[in-house]
């Protein structure tokens, strides 16, 4: 372990990273002009952890206008910072210079920067020990905080004391438990209770940051630290309509458990894709609010699903998230509770209802909240909605209509019998929609035309 002032001047240079070929031109082209240069942070981390590392962040003693000297095609990227992106080709390559960071106080960005020579100091104001390595070839890895060992063990912890970092970035404690679901870490005792304790501070971050770190959770391969989330009272800061379902055992015959227990183990069937995971995570928000206990002690939720859609859109809206995941997450949750019989007809209206694009979403949200329910009930159900989609396979693989866009009339086609243009043309092909639903046999371009024919005579009679 380091020593009591949490630094240590370890080289490893036994260790060897495979570092890509154009990350080595950078470092060898600073290294060349007498500066220090290393690959740092993420990059090292997920190296020594045999994944593949998203971009390869590059660190050096080279002031930022030594290194814009040093090549000849630069981007300012974030220069006040010290960051110069070096541009070999298409590939950009992130180069910052060694700083030493001012006083935090916003509790998210420091208000100045100060340039250092030393890569210690530099590495001394990261987040946590694993992410505070550093490596070049000549060097080996550099790990003044025992980062190596804390991956050995399985641990997140801050760089010095947790407090001090978590004070500088209140961020950085959504990093940590989102490292914590991704990687099956624990989080260290003191970096933990800091986290508790200054969980607070997340008020001053960005909806948009927190997003980001509580996605990367949610999709992640622990996405149950999403308790641990809210027993650091962390969630309740940004997500607070969760903490009633912390408590709330449903005594229903398919339930029996708390809705957050139900909505771990629906985390953790839902495919890792943000949308289904967001819809599993949201799910039955609604319920604590909803919920009806019968003269049979049974516990019923209705309209559980409608209402927790119009809760979701609040919670999405609050999180900044984009329309399009909005929309699919809301219309997700509002029929994650419709019951579909696994026949032709009514896959096709459920469908048609929900949108052909989103309909496998609602079925594999459907199958995960049924795995989640009690076993007797739980096999059932999972049968029921495998039943669903061998159905809706079938219905592909013979391309029936289920939208108006796949009529084989048009708005054009029904005024050539003379409709005006409005609420008519919109009312008949709907009322063409419902029949191809029915019976794909007649999305046909003459027999939807009597059809229409029939309709409007009909409403023409006194």
């Amino acid at each position: 372990m380091p020593p009591d002032d949490g630094t240590s001047s370890v080289n490893r240079t036994e260790i060897r990273i495979a570092v890509p070929e154009k990350v080595e031109i950078v470092l060898s082209r600073l290294r060349g002009a007498g500066y220090e240069a290393y690959i740092v942070g993420g990059c090292v981390r997920d190296a020594l952890l045999h994944r593949t590392p998203g971009d390869w962040d590059i660190t050096t003693s080279a002031l930022p206008g030594e290194v814009k000297q040093i090549f000849s095609h630069t981007v300012d990227t974030g220069i006040r910072h010290g960051t110069v992106t070096v541009m070999l080709g298409r590939d950009g390559f992130e180069v910052t210079t060694y700083r030493i960071d001012g006083a935090y106080e916003d509790g998210r960005h420091p208000e100045s920067v100060t340039f250092t020579r030393s890569l210690l100091e530099d590495l001394k104001r990261r987040d946590f020990t694993i992410n505070a390595m550093a490596y070049s070839e000549e060097t080996g890895l550099v790990d003044a905080f025992d980062g190596i060992g804390d991956l050995d063990r399985g641990l997140i912890r801050c760089v010095g004391d947790p407090r001090e970092r978590f004070s500088e970035d209140a961020l950085r404690i959504m990093r940590a438990l989102r490292f914590s679901a991704q990687l099956g870490y624990e989080i260290e005792e003191n970096t933990l209770a800091a986290a508790r304790d200054l969980a607070p501070n997340l008020d001053k971050v960005s909806a948009e940051r927190i997003r980001v770190e509580l996605e990367k959770l949610l999709v992640s391969d622990h996405p149950d630290r999403i308790l641990l989330c809210q027993e650091t009272g962390v969630l309740a800061r940004f997500l607070p309509e969760f903490t009633p379902c912390m408590d709330l055992v449903q005594h229903a015959p398919h339930h029996g458990d708390t809705v957050a227990h139900h909505t771990v183990q629906a985390l953790f069937s839902a495919p890792a894709e943000p949308v289904l995971r967001l819809a599993a995570f949201l799910h039955d928000i609604a319920k604590p609010a909803c919920r009806v206990t019968g003269a049979d002690g049974i516990d019923r939720f209705p309209e559980h699903a409608k209402k927790g859609a119009k809760m979701a859109d609040g919670i999405l809206r609050r999180l900044r998230y984009d329309n399009d995941t909005r929309r699919q997450v809301v219309a997700l949750i509002a029929h994650h509770s419709d019951k579909i019989d696994p026949e032709p007809a009514a896959v096709r209206r459920a469908a048609a209802g929900i949108g052909p694009g989103l309909f496998p979403k609602l079925l594999a949200l459907q199958e995960a909240d049924a795995k989640a329910q009690a076993p007797a009930w739980a096999k059932e159900k999972t049968a029921r909605v495998e039943e669903v989609s061998r159905c809706w396979e079938e219905i592909l693989a013979r391309g029936d209509c289920l939208d108006l866009g796949h009529l084989a009339i048009t708005g054009t086609d029904l005024m050539s019998l003379g409709v005006r243009p409005g609420k008519e043309i919109g009312a008949l092909l709907a009322l063409c929609l419902d029949a191809v639903l029915e019976d794909p046999a007649q999305n046909e371009k003459m027999t939807l035309l009597a059809r229409c024919e029939r309709a409007r005579e009909a409403a023409a009679k006194p």
